[in-house]
């Protein structure tokens, strides 16, 4: 996310109005770092993005919603878009709402103080009205993270497998499984093996798999995840079951011909995936390999968070797992509960 271009404002008053929200961001950012407050590296690039994506829904909507004229009604809007029932794959969860609405009301709060202007109580009430952003960091509503059970992940990393040819016999590209379903089961296997998110799924391009050589014994290794959402641009590993799938995929890609620069596209001319298609994609493939879908589990989040538990067993830093996964070294905590926890390491 930090790495996101600054939109191009097609009017005056709307260059006007975005360079009052960035000074008012920059302002803020100063003062924090002048008092010591977000000098850990990455951490302002972090709030940067969060700001940037409410100034960039502010200023889309018609006529624009500046700092001057932000109303309750406004925060409503942007938080029913981002993270009530049009977020189908619930990619922003109650904290994340909350960290971003206290943001809001801190650089909005100190905007006020600087230029001698009324405070704007909107972020305070919003949160207020909102119990389940408002106590989202409680611990009695903040349980642990669902992940799969060690048999649950077998079962699963088998199923996402079988989309791949047998040693041994030589297989066309494209007379197994149709070029939609290896693409379904491949972009699952990155959501549990490379900890990826269902954004992440959707942003990967064609240069994002890094490969460990050249030739035909060369597999992908890494993954360079493009910045999307609030998340910033980033590195992460993939395992090696999974680098596989991916290494088929990318085969499968290239002798379907489908077009454009997406890894995993809507349609053969390269059209992006939407969503709420991804959400019901990668649900059928749960479906399918016999997970199968709990309600308040998550969705296919579970496998990203059975990533982050399984590497942070392994012995991974939580700084450098939080790198592969794009968040705060903070958001690693989650994982301490020892109800995240899966027995043996898969």
């Amino acid at each position: 996310m930090p790495d996101q271009p600054v939109p191009s404002p097609v009017t005056a008053p709307s260059s006007r109005h975005w360079t009052s929200f960035r000074q008012a961001f920059d302002a803020w950012l100063t003062d924090q770092q002048n008092a010591g407050i977000l000098r850990r590296p990455g951490a302002h690039e972090v709030y940067q993005a969060m700001w940037d994506s409410f100034a960039t829904w502010c200023l889309s909507q018609s006529p624009p919603v500046t700092i001057r004229n932000l109303h309750l009604q406004d925060l409503q809007a942007f938080q029913a878009a981002r993270y009530g029932r049009k977020s189908s794959d619930q990619s922003l969860s109650p904290r994340y709402a909350l960290r971003l609405s206290r943001l809001i009301e801190r650089v909005l709060g100190h905007h006020a103080s600087r230029t001698a202007s009324r405070p704007n109580r909107a972020p305070g009430d919003w949160i207020r009205a909102n119990p389940t952003v408002r106590y989202a960091e409680a611990g009695r509503e903040d349980p642990p993270p669902e992940v799969l059970s060690p048999a649950e992940a077998r079962q699963l990393v088998a199923y996402l497998s079988e989309a791949r040819p047998r040693p041994g016999r030589a297989t066309a590209a494209l007379d197994a499984l149709p070029w939609q379903d290896l693409r379904n089961r491949t972009s699952v296997a990155l959501q549990l093996g490379a900890g990826l998110a269902p954004g992440d799924v959707r942003a990967l391009t064609l240069a994002s798999p890094v490969r460990n050589g050249v030739g035909p014994q060369a597999r992908p290794w890494l993954l360079r995840v493009p910045a999307n959402g609030t998340v910033r641009a980033r590195e992460t590993p993939i395992a090696p079951w999974a680098a596989e799938l991916l290494h088929h995929w990318l085969e499968v890609r290239s002798a379907a011909r489908i077009a454009g620069d997406f890894l995993f596209p809507s349609t053969r001319t390269g059209k992006p995936w939407l969503a709420d298609s991804q959400y019901q994609c990668a649900r059928k493939v749960l479906d399918a390999a016999g997970i199968g879908h709990r309600p308040g589990a998550g969705g296919s989040y579970r496998l990203r968070h059975t990533f982050a538990v399984r590497q942070l067993r392994r012995g991974t830093s939580p700084d450098l797992l939080a790198r592969w996964l794009g968040v705060e070294p903070v958001e690693m905590k989650r994982y301490e509960s020892p109800g995240a926890a899966p027995a043996p390491v898969i």
